[in-house]
């Protein structure tokens, strides 16, 4: 399995266009092959902090995702406005108990 997590920072006039921006991407993230979960939301703290978590089957897997292509239609997200991040990828084997 592979975790992807960590945080963004941006201005708080940014912060939830990004969020909003970001809505097409989860949503083909998590129809993706491959996609446990994946979520970009608002801190309820900081106000100009995005945090980012997804959960993958298979490395290969989120590749495949990554080399897609969104919707054009889709409002894109704007990555200029991001002043900081801090995300990192995991490699985990998987030994979580489902409750």
């Amino acid at each position: 399995m592979l975790i992807v997590a960590g945080h963004l920072v941006l201005d708080p006039e940014d912060r939830d266009a990004h969020i909003v921006a970001s809505t097409a991407a989860v949503r083909l993230a998590r129809q993706a092959p491959g996609c446990l979960d994946f979520a970009v939301s608002a801190d309820p703290v900081d106000l100009t902090r995005v945090n980012v978590f997804e959960r993958w089957a298979r490395a290969e897997d989120l590749d495949a995702f990554r080399a897609t292509s969104g919707d054009p239609d889709d409002e894109p997200v704007d990555f200029s406005r991001i002043r900081h991040f801090e995300i990192e990828q995991y490699s985990i084997q998987d030994r979580s108990q489902r409750r």
